[in-house]
């Protein structure tokens, strides 16, 4: 059976990398990418999404799930930037309870009824912004609950995992990602060109000055 990958696609510029990653791995022809309008107050990220998968040419398959517009309480589906009473505060306003668990248990679900065991994520532990779901454990975990709950072996590829955001861009760069960056969009404020203040931009362009790049979204 041929090796084939459903990457998680949202547009910015760590799943554009993983996506890279996977044609790499795997072939193009055997690589599709899965977008999630969960009612995301910036709809740029699905317009990004769809200009990335057509420039590595795979195919892009968006699923609509609007349960986190039902949830709220946080930034990226309020209008206003929320701290909801008893939210651990720990963590930032853009963390989304639980949305890398449903967006990966969404995917298997797409992935089982085609036989695609390989499920890949751009998430990451090192410049993670403190969001829980994109730990190790919380993957490896995850991944164990669904190749038993749907009796099917998944693997969950994270070639970001361990990765700060300047090793980041330099893998990238490394894959022939360089240009499809200036496709992808990552401000919290849904700006582009970038807004350079919210903390998404920040850590982005900490990346790209480290790793000695410039970032073709600006020059864009």
């Amino acid at each position: 059976m041929v090796d084939r990958a459903a990457v998680v696609l949202s547009g910015g510029q760590d799943s554009t990398t993983a996506l890279w990653w996977a044609i790499q791995k795997f072939g193009s022809e055997n690589v599709f990418t899965v977008t999630f309008d969960y009612g995301q107050r910036h709809r740029v990220e699905l317009e990004c999404a769809t200009r990335v998968a057509e420039a590595a040419g795979v195919p892009n398959i968006l699923l609509p799930i609007d349960t986190f517009s039902a949830i709220g309480g946080n930034a990226l589906v309020d209008a206003e930037l929320i701290v909801a009473e008893g939210r651990n505060s720990d963590l930032p306003t853009t963390f989304v309870p639980g949305r890398n668990l449903i967006f990966l248990t969404y995917v298997a679900a797409w992935a089982w009824p085609r036989k695609i065991q390989h499920l890949v994520t751009g998430v990451a532990q090192t410049d993670y912004s403190g969001y829980p779901d994109c730990r190790r454990e919380t993957i490896d975990a995850l991944c164990h609950a669904l190749s038993l709950g749907m009796d099917q072996e998944f693997t969950i590829h994270t070639p970001l995992m361990n990765l700060s955001k300047k090793e980041t861009v330099l893998l990238a760069e490394s894959l022939g990602a360089l240009d499809a960056m200036a496709l992808t969009h990552t401000c919290y404020q849904g700006e582009r060109p970038p807004c350079n203040e919210c903390p998404a931009c920040r850590l982005r362009a900490k990346g790209f000055e480290e790793a000695g790049v410039a970032d073709p979204l600006v020059l864009a």
